[in-house]
């Protein structure tokens, strides 16, 4: 029978792919100041989530090891006004809420951004409730290796992520920021607990309100970011899809498209109230029809024309999600040539990536 720990959070496992010291590079000092902004981030999306179950503290306290500047939550409610670090409200991909009899009676459906969601929902627990489940790995058939971590680790909130960002900063001698996103803003602000004033308070009370702070907000709903920036000056990205609009637009009827916004005009206008855009990676160099990569598009030049800083997702190891060329062999879970990949991006004049390996991706930025 395993084990089932109350594990909050671990260091790096034996045999853990760690970058010796000469390969991590050195952010700022611990002197108040954010990551050097002079030279491409690496972000660890989720934590270092090719090597442990994303956003859990083992997976953030991974990438900081691994040499990430920056660890990335997504935000979401509990149902007394707590935020968590969970990729989606709905839980039953990422934990184990499912093999909880006492949880059965929660299962529900609902609408989320237009799309009928069945399983458990965030907020509909407390805290205390979300507390007693462990995460599990979201894609055990790609990531078998995960899979070993199951049911020991607990849901973080976000105020547990930015203390684990501060203490690990100091244990490092390095500045480690956070990287926030709201999710689905719209749909929680209709049922009574809009994320932009919660995310707020927290920021406030950590000292990351300002335009110095070691953080970046970020959200696929434009208009969020434009709440967050009349409470908080915290420097923030409006996060960029290839195909369809975001959801606070399509709610009200605004035609504009994400690739609208990856347009010039599209672009003076977030420069009104975001600091960047977070692209997937097809806006930065698109693929042909083969699925190999095509030459850089203007997006980077235009935003940096503007301003606007570029960072694009997400980064993986695996063949799937890498370009036709850059693939090693037929199983699409294998690792393929990620590093020719992220350079190749970074080559282009990219300021930041989301990286599942933020080993991988230090090593890239570092070559």
């Amino acid at each position: 029978m395993r084990r089932r720990a109350v594990i909050s959070g671990m260091g790096v496992a034996a045999g853990a792919a760690v970058l010796p010291q000469a390969l991590v590079s050195p952010a700022a000092a611990h002197t108040g100041k954010p990551p050097n902004p002079s030279r491409p981030l690496v972000i660890g999306h989720r934590g270092a989530s090719g090597h442990r179950p994303e956003h859990t503290l083992a997976a953030y306290r991974l990438a900081i090891a691994m040499g990430a500047d920056f660890i990335e939550p997504d935000l979401v409610p509990t149902k007394d006004g707590q935020l968590v670090a969970r990729h989606e409200n709905e839980i039953s991909g990422t934990t184990d809420v499912a093999s909880k009899p006492q949880f059965a009676g929660r299962r529900t459906t609902k609408t989320i951004d237009g799309v009928a969601v069945t399983g458990w929902f965030t907020e509909d627990f407390t805290l205390a409730e979300l507390k007693t489940l462990r995460a599990v790995e979201r894609l055990p058939a790609v990531r078998a290796h995960n899979t070993i971590y199951d049911g020991y680790f607990q849901i973080p909130t976000l105020q547990e992520v930015i203390d684990l960002a501060k203490s690990a900063g100091r244990a490092a001698g390095r500045r480690i920021g956070v990287y926030p996103e709201t999710k689905h803003p719209t749909y929680f602000a209709s049922i009574g607990l809009a994320l932009e004033p919660l995310l707020a308070r927290v920021l406030k009370r950590n000292g990351l309100a300002g335009r110095d702070a070691a953080a970046f907000l970020q959200s696929f709903e434009p208009t969020s970011i434009e709440k967050l920036r009349g409470l908080v000056d915290t420097p923030s990205v409006v996060l960029l899809d290839a195909v369809g609009s975001p959801f606070d637009f399509r709610s009200t009827g605004d035609p504009r498209t994400w690739a609208d916004l990856a347009k010039p005009a599209g672009l003076d206008w977030l420069k009104t109230f975001a600091d960047g855009v977070g692209a997937t990676k097809n806006l930065v160099i698109a693929r042909d029809a083969a699925g190999n990569l095509l030459q850089p598009t203007p997006l980077i030049a235009d935003a940096h024309a503007r301003g606007l800083r570029v960072h694009a997702w997400t980064f993986r190891n695996e063949n799937q999600f890498l370009p036709l060329n850059l693939r090693r062999g037929t199983d699409p879970n294998a690792w393929g040539d990620v590093i020719t990949e992220i350079r190749t991006f970074l080559a282009a004049g990219l300021d930041g990536v989301f990286a599942d390996y933020p080993d991988t991706a230090v090593l890239a930025r570092d070559l």
